[in-house]
């Protein structure tokens, strides 16, 4: 047979709690032991903390034991602070420069509260113990600081040479606020060319320190070799504004940079374990722009203008020597110019009157020279006719000798092709080719039978001689 749950456990329990009668013996527990009106002071560090400012106003932050933080296990003490403490004490801790995160210990003031709908035990926040917690940010800061000495970073960025003229800039800013405005202002009112590369960060928040870090990093990758100086600007803002430039990411990156790195942080009175570590700390964004503005015009004033007015001032002064020894060469010159045309003029004054007086003579004796050389002209002119005649008699009796008229005459011909060309080497001549032979009295045609050198010509007249005495026997 089925049994029931009462009968499970062991019977009737009518004497057993509700929910309700169970929490009231709890809630009357607690407050013997916590009365609502005593107050306890508790310490803890902060797990998370939710500021509702957009909503309620309240702030809800989750505490454990400092000892057992990292334990999962770890007992957890949910704090509460209502809008009307907590809008006060924020005014206050904002003041101070103090913004609650996770990670940092603080001291409590408030009471118990039992939650029945949850049945959670909580604590309700009426005061947080401010000079204990600035105590310990000054402490942890003091810390930073000796580490950062002990590792030897805390002058090293401040040993890096900045370029006699930085024009070369890599900003870490939040384009857009009061701070980058004010440094970039006064680099485009300068008129010299600086050349900004931004690198764009939150500067203020839980998640500021790791982004100025990161950005700090992306212009140390560049390195000197495309950056003359790092410029980190906020504007200003009250101590918890300005957190994230004590946080130690920031101050590890300003001091291991490459590149010499200039801050601009708050306003005047405020420094940062960013500027400690920095090459150089300006009081305002504005005031490191025109100390970076200054560097440049100094430079510019030694380098250029003062050079340049100097360059100016003598050019002026040479000039001026110049047009000096230029006037006074121009005097000499004329003056010098005028005594040789004197002493010419006094030449040829002499010359004319030397002229003028033998003239005369001159004339007298160039009549008497042209009379005697007219009468040896004639004489000389008429011996070359006669041998220029000579000559013309002697060259036409040679051209004479070689008439072709006078050859013939002599006994000797021309043989003549078909084409009227005269005939000079017997191997010109073919077999069966007509020839003309012209003698002084006519001409004789033939055609060719052959060609012999000299030999056979010797041959030729033996032959014909022979026949010719054979004729002469025969008509005898």
């Amino acid at each position: 047979m089925a049994q029931g749950p009462g009968e499970l456990l062991g019977g009737d329990h009518a004497d057993a709690l509700t929910i309700t009668d169970l929490y009231d013996e709890v809630q009357g527990a607690i407050e013997r032991a916590f009365p609502r009106r005593r107050t306890l002071w508790v310490r803890g560090e902060i797990q998370h903390v939710s500021d509702q400012r957009a909503g309620q106003g309240h702030c809800y932050i989750d505490l454990v034991d400092p000892e057992s933080a990292r334990d999962r296990q770890a007992p957890v003490l949910k704090v509460k602070c209502w809008q009307s403490t907590w809008g006060p004490l924020r005014a206050t801790l904002r003041r101070e420069g103090i913004e609650l995160q996770p990670g940092m210990v603080v001291v409590l003031r408030g009471t118990l509260d039992f939650y029945r709908p949850k049945a959670e035990i909580g604590f309700v926040l009426q005061e947080l113990d401010v000079t204990a917690l600035l105590g310990r940010l000054a402490a942890a800061r003091a810390a930073l600081i000796r580490t950062l000495e002990a590792e030897g970073l805390l002058t090293r960025n401040g040993e890096l040479a900045v370029p006699e003229v930085p024009l070369r800039i890599g900003l870490v800013a939040s384009p857009g606020t009061e701070g980058y405005r004010d440094f970039v202002g006064q680099l485009v009112a300068s008129g010299f060319a600086f050349s900004v590369q931004v690198a764009r960060t939150t500067v203020q928040g839980a998640a500021a320190p790791s982004a100025i870090s990161a950005a700090l990093g992306r212009l140390c990758d560049i390195g000197p070799d495309g950056l003359d100086l790092i410029v980190l600007v906020r504007g200003g803002g009250s101590k918890a504004d300005l957190a994230a430039f004590d946080a130690e990411p920031v101050a590890r990156a300003v001091a291991g940079s490459p590149v010499p790195v200039w801050t601009g942080i708050g306003h005047t009175g405020d420094e940062s374990v960013a500027d400690v570590v920095a090459n150089r700390a300006c009081i305002t964004p504005t005031e490191c722009g025109r100390e970076l503005v200054q560097r440049v015009q100094t430079w510019w004033e030694v380098s250029v203008s003062a050079p340049a007015a100097l360059l100016a001032r003598r050019s002026a002064e040479t000039l001026a020597s110049s047009r000096r020894e230029h006037d006074a060469a121009r005097s000499r010159l004329c003056a010098m110019a005028r005594h040789l045309l004197d002493r010419q003029h006094e030449h040829v004054v002499r010359r004319a009157a030397t002229i003028g007086r033998s003239a005369p003579r001159m004339v007298d004796d160039a009549w008497s020279s042209i009379v005697r050389r007219g009468a040896r002209v004639g004489p000389l002119v008429q011996a070359g006719v006669e041998h220029s005649q000579d000559r013309l008699v002697a060259w036409r009796r040679l051209v004479a000798a070689y008439d072709v008229e006078r050859q013939l005459e002599r006994g000797y011909t021309l043989t003549l092709d078909e084409h009227g060309q005269v005939v000079r080497h017997a191997h010109e001549i073919r077999s069966g080719r007509r020839l003309v032979t012209r003698f002084a009295d006519g001409y004789v045609g033939s055609v060719a039978d052959g060609t012999h050198g000299t030999r056979g010509v010797e041959v030729a007249y033996s032959d014909a001689a022979a026949r010719a005495r054979r004729d002469e026997r025969v008509e005898a």
